[in-house]
């Protein structure tokens, strides 16, 4: 059978970048790497040149910032990586703020937490912000906000962050730059009959059963939470790649040639974002909208309070709702932007009176395209 494709830099519209610790910061010295930045600093200038939405995920605050506070070397209790983080996080955002402004791009930093890719109404939150900053063409940083995470409730790796913030935003491909080219069907360093695998179709129990233990001392991350990401990644209809990224320009060494290993999702970002919609989440409550809302959802719009003429069921803003007709045929699910009080007040009102009913500018859209999986899509 004919191996399957690899794929090219310049196919994806919509990128995330990984960024570790050990990449970024000089781990002798714990000093940022400023050539290594302003290098990479330059690809994501080239991809955002063609048009490309470009989201950055970045650790490096704690190992900046116990440099600054003295810490000792090996590992730190839990207070002691959060006030480290407190300090680094300043440096690591004004880093790369000015290597991206090198370019004309803005950067903006998010600091997220679990709940924020987990619960709904976060998730809605940060997905919003994220995707504003990629609408004005702003680079978002995003780092996990290790000066309040705690020990229970951390990711314990950018890794998975990523993977969770490439499916949020709907990206179409992760590369998770690492100080190895990619996987191998054993460790390389210790045995010499090691296969590189440049393409793997699907994350299986054997290729699982490939993943390393832990990278460096930086570093939280190792093969395996790469095998978790890209599990979380393919899931979400977005590819992923792990490249080498010790080289200067390592995107544009991976466009030339360099060996990476892809993991191919079966489905798209939209695709899979539909289908959870469709079929993962219980719904709390049903809208249901006039002929003429009917009408503009078959055509592909979004639903506004004007189409809804009937609110039913006690829901939050964020979770699934039915959308039925107003003969009372189901004609799919979203996700709805306002609590069931709220949504009844604003509902066959006009977008523009939308604040002057609530009090606050909210979104014009009850229900927004994106997050609506209409039946027969």
């Amino acid at each position: 059978m004919k191996p399957p494709a690899t794929p090219a830099l310049d196919q994806f519209r919509r990128v995330v970048l990984k960024v570790g610790s050990a990449l970024l910061v000089d781990r002798s010295r714990g000093r940022l790497r400023h050539a290594w930045l302003a290098a990479l600093a330059e690809d994501i200038a080239d991809l955002h040149a063609r048009g490309v939405d470009v989201l950055v995920v970045s650790s490096g605050s704690i190992a900046l910032g116990r440099t600054v506070l003295g810490f000792p070397a090996g590992a730190l209790r839990l207070e002691e990586s959060q006030a480290a983080a407190a300090v680094g996080q300043i440096a690591l955002a004004r880093h790369w703020s000015e290597a991206l402004a090198h370019h004309g791009i803005a950067a903006g930093q998010i600091l997220v937490t679990p709940q924020d890719t987990e619960e709904r109404r976060r998730y809605l939150n940060a997905r919003a912000t994220t995707l504003k900053l990629l609408e004005v063409r702003a680079v978002p940083v995003v780092n996990e906000n290790d000066t309040v995470a705690t020990s229970e409730i951390r990711y314990g790796d950018n890794d998975r962050l990523a993977a969770r913030v490439a499916t949020m935003i709907g990206a179409d491909l992760l590369v998770l730059f690492s100080d190895i080219d990619g996987l191998y069907t054993a460790p390389p360093a210790s045995d010499p009959a090691a296969r590189h695998l440049p393409v793997i179709e699907r994350i299986t129990p054997e290729i699982e059963a490939m993943a390393g233990g832990p990278a460096s001392e930086l570093s939280r991350g190792g093969m395996r939470t790469k095998i978790e990401a890209g599990k979380i990644a393919t899931g979400g209809g977005t590819h992923m790649l792990i490249a080498d990224g010790r080289a200067k320009n390592p995107l544009r060494a991976v466009a030339a040639g360099a060996r990476a290993s892809w993991f191919l999702s079966g489905s798209t970002p939209t695709a899979a974002r539909k289908t959870w919609i469709a079929g993962s989440l219980e719904p709390r409550g049903v809208l249901t909208v006039d002929a003429g809302a009917e009408r503009a959802l078959a055509g592909g719009a979004s639903l506004l309070p004007v189409g809804v003429a009937r609110i039913d069921g006690a829901f939050a803003r964020g979770d699934a709702v039915i959308i039925r007709s107003a003969g009372g045929h189901i004609l799919g699910r979203g996700l709805v932007a306002y609590d069931s009080d709220d949504a009844a007040r604003i509902a066959g009102r006009s977008s523009r009176e939308i604040e002057g009913v609530l009090g606050y500018p909210g979104r014009a859209e009850m229900v927004h395209r994106d997050d609506m999986a209409l039946i027969g899509e």
